[in-house]
Order: C-alpha cells, then sequence, then structure tokens
C-alpha cells in the first residue's frame, strides 16, 4: 500500500504532465490583447523617432511651453544649453592680513 505523500505526488505528477500540453494550447484573450498594444506601440514609437507617439500639433507646442518655462525658471535661454553641466567658477575670497606682532 502507498503512502499518502507517495500516492499524492504520484496523482500530482499525472494531473500536471497530462495539464501542461492542454494548458499551453490555451491562449488567453486579454494577454493576447496586451502583448499586440505593446507591439502596437512599440512601432509606432519607432517610427515617431523619438518624439511623442500619438501627439498632435496642440500636444507638441504644449510641450514646448512647458519646456520653454522649466529653462526660464532654471537659467535657460536662448543660446543656453541645458543639457550640459553647468561650469562652476570658484573665486578666492579675499583676506585681510592679520598682524600677529601687534
Amino acid at each position: 500500500m502507498m503512502s499518502v505523500r507517495a500516492a499524492s505526488l504520484s496523482l500530482a505528477k499525472r494531473c500536471l504532465s497530462t495539464n501542461t500540453p492542454a494548458m499551453a494550447a490555451a491562449a488567453d484573450p486579454i494577454q493576447d490583447l496586451f502583448v499586440e498594444k505593446i507591439r502596437d506601440y512599440s512601432s509606432k514609437k519607432t517610427a515617431a523617432e523619438g518624439s511623442l507617439v500619438d501627439a498632435t500639433e496642440a500636444t507638441q507646442l504644449e510641450l514646448q511651453n512647458e519646456l520653454d518655462k522649466v529653462a526660464k525658471a532654471y537659467g535657460g535661454g536662448a543660446g543656453v544649453d541645458m543639457s550640459a553641466f553647468p561650469e562652476l567658477k570658484f573665486e578666492e575670497p579675499t583676506i585681510d592680513p592679520i598682524n600677529v606682532a601687534q
């Protein structure tokens, strides 16, 4: 007589081995739809060449206005490259000489 553990292990092996091909063949329509949308977005992103996907002219204008507003708030302007690291300039402070003899 088989123990309960061995019997349940044997049953689990049989169920998994017979159900695995059936489960692999079953397609989840929601998952298929999700993967299709991801592939669609990927092709649109490639076609957009780095800009916004499905953007209208109004959206592009709004984005540019927001970028200009941020650039103005943080010291940008015409001819200033906001993507470059700022050049820091430190000047030596002038120190008054101390006469120790007094």
